[in-house]
């Protein structure tokens, strides 16, 4: 695990400078507290920062082929490295150290760009290929490793963060309003385009290949297979075989010269992982939680169950609303963009917690997105069949009606209301946007957008890059759901996981999302995945024999927080205050009329705003930090916690 920078500069003449390199590569030192190196070469600067956890004594980087052309710099972690390196000796290759980042280097020398489709694992990579004279880069197949890039005076330049290319002399943080109404239904920006005029992200499942002419091309290695025939298996087969590649995936992720753990929420994702590791190891596994003072959103218990349930030598950490929010700037400026969910701020703290004891942690990330986890997808396969029939039933007229009748009900309870706005009753299911980004994701749609923007963006603006990958999907309606999900939703989740845990400088494995686990999960026909309300049915007979009834099917709790909980009190008025400031209303970008109605509405408990107020909070923190240069210890840590404001 490692953090990576560097530079490409199109005019030869012009040399790269150690001191701008070295700047970059000084932001992201959580990434790699144990290591250095650089690699300059006239027009080429290479750099890179090392948490050490495969071959700790000669896996430093950059590193290089027999004949110093090729110099590579690397982040993440090549599961099947050993079976390569054998593959690699038999066709003439020379190895210096034991690490799995050489073997990139000779699978490019024998494979040139297609090197990537051999490689089973987590990666960021760029190498300079110098008889060729071009960088080379590629992403993993999910997105589990980070890849930023922009093109600035005429140089590429390239980092594992977005705050290393700010690093950069002449580099400045300008916001890209064109993100804006994507930010504000989603929270998150699902394609190429980040929140920073100018830099992009490589797509997962990309490699980009880089002249020192100045030309650029990106290019996909790998998808899912779609409309695939599928195979005449039964339901128990499917079951038998993803508990044989799920064990697999476990057991390969274990590779490591360091500590392991498992992040456990009790959850069935996590608790499975943590059982499997159990097995694998045959002898007790660190496991870490986290929790809140306000019980009913902490999922201890529930750990708490699986840990002794596995016997693990387990550990815990609080958090209250003091250290939520007292983190949130700096954690804001890890994740370089706005901060999605409420929960990233708990994992950052018990990956805080989990770097006391290890350096590598294992997650349940990716089962929902790969085996239909997620209450919305049965959710939204009951609202299609029966809006199939109310549309036969019941005329327009009395459909407009009833939406209406239900939005502005003042004898239905908010709770009741919410849940019925979810249903056929008050969404169109011949609109798509309305009848899923709208019932399910956004935030502010694109209704609510015209009223709180000041610049009124264009019509679709706000989908338009979700709905690109939903239309590219095929099949029935639950697997283009999840195609979707993957291509999109995923790798912000994805994001999450790494910002969070490498700011406490602890690396994080997914193995629920081992390529070939996720191309046979993608392959199980739809009817095994759901049934009734309930999801993931393959993954719960997988580890039946693993794990207790009450965990595999209690309710899912989606990571809760007490944010909604903490704006009933006094600290709703701190952030209506920060967003309605003159620093925050002078950006021009929100209507402040627009801004206080929807803080009276939520204090009236008239609407439930939190998820709203949640990323405005994070939209105006974020550009406190980068566009303005506030840094990670901005003001808002008094802001949003003073004084006389109860904790």
């Amino acid at each position: 695990m490692c953090g990576i920078c560097g530079i490409l500069d199109f005019e030869r003449r012009r040399p790269v400078e150690r001191e701008a390199l070295c700047a970059m590569n000084a932001k992201i030192v959580h990434r790699g507290p144990d290591d250095e190196g650089f690699y300059i070469s006239g027009s080429v600067g290479l750099a890179m920062r090392r948490l050490s956890i495969i071959d700790l004594h000669s896996g430093h980087q950059p590193i290089t082929n027999e004949d110093r052309t090729i110099w590579l710099v690397y982040n993440g972690e090549i599961y099947n490295h050993h079976e390569l390196r054998e593959l690699l000796l038999t066709q003439g290759h020379r190895f210096e150290t034991h690490s799995d980042t050489e073997v990139i280097v000779h699978l490019y020398e024998q494979y040139g760009r297609e090197c990537v489709c051999r490689l089973r694992g987590m990666f960021a990579f760029v190498l300079w290929d110098a008889k060729q004279r071009v960088l080379f880069g590629a992403r993993d197949r999910l997105g589990i490793k980070p890849f930023y890039y922009t093109t600035a005076g005429g140089r590429f330049l390239f980092a594992s963060e977005i705050k290393a290319l700010l690093a950069f002399p002449g580099m400045h943080a300008d916001l890209n309003t064109a993100s804006i109404p994507e930010y504000l239904a989603f929270g998150y920006l699902s394609g190429e385009q980040t929140l920073f005029q100018g830099i992009r992200k490589l797509a997962p499942a990309h490699t980009l290949e880089v002249s020192d002419s100045g030309s650029i091309r990106i290019e996909r290695y790998w998808q899912l297979e779609q409309g695939r025939e599928e195979k005449d298996l039964s339901f128990k087969d499917y079951v038998h075989g993803y508990r044989e590649k799920l064990e697999d995936a476990v057991s390969s992720h274990l590779m490591s010269d360091v500590p392991l753990g498992v992040f456990l929420s009790g959850g069935v994702d996590s608790s499975a992982v943590a059982a499997l590791m159990t097995q694998a190891r045959r002898s007790p596994v660190q496991t870490f939680s986290v929790g809140y003072d306000e019980v009913p959103y902490s999922e201890l218990p529930y750990a708490r169950q699986v840990a002794e349930h596995i016997r693990s030598d387990h550990h815990e950490v609080i958090v209250g609303q003091q250290d939520f929010f007292g983190a949130l700037p700096k954690l804001i400026w890890h994740e370089d963009e706005p901060i999605v969910w409420p929960s990233s701020v708990a994992l950052y703290f018990v990956a805080k917690l989990a770097r006391e004891h290890v350096t590598v942690v294992l997650t349940g990330e990716g089962s929902d997105e790969t085996l239909a986890g997620y209450l919305r997808y049965s959710w939204i396969l009951w609202n299609a069949r029966l809006s199939r029939i109310y549309g036969r039933l019941a005329p327009n007229r009395l459909q407009r009606y009833t939406r209406g009748a239900i939005s502005r009900s003042s004898w239905l309870s908010l709770s009741t209301r919410k849940k019925l706005e979810h249903t056929f009753l008050c969404r169109d299911s011949r609109c798509w946007e309305d009848f899923y980004f709208d019932n399910f994701y956004s935030a502010f749609t694109e209704a609510d957008q015209r009223s709180l923007l000041r610049d009124q963006a264009p019509p679709g603006a706000a989908y338009g890059n979700v709905l690109g990958y939903w239309e590219s999907s095929r099949g029935d309606l639950l697997r283009r759901m999840l195609h979707t999900d993957i291509q999109t939703y995923l790798v912000e989740l994805l994001m999450k996981q790494d910002n969070m845990s490498m700011a406490a400088s602890i690396e994080s494995r997914v193995p629920f999302l081992d390529h070939p686990l996720v191309e046979y999960a993608y392959s199980i026909p739809s009817r095994f995945h759901t049934r009734g309300l309930s999801g993931k049915r393959i993954l719960k007979h997988a580890v039946s024999d693993l794990l207790p009834h009450s965990i595999l099917y209690r309710k899912k709790a989606g990571f809760p927080t007490p944010w909604e909980f903490w704006l009933s009190g006094p600290r709703l008025q701190s952030i209506e205050q920060l967003l309605l400031d003159r620093r925050s209303t002078e950006r021009g970008l929100l209507v402040p009329e627009a801004v206080r109605r929807l803080f009276a509405e939520h204090r009236s408990r008239r609407r439930d705003h939190a998820t709203r107020i949640w990323l405005l909070l994070n939209l105006e923190l974020w550009s406190r930090i980068f566009l303005d240069g506030d840094g990670p210890t901005c003001e808002e840590r008094t802001l949003l916690t003073p004084r006389n404001l109860e904790s």
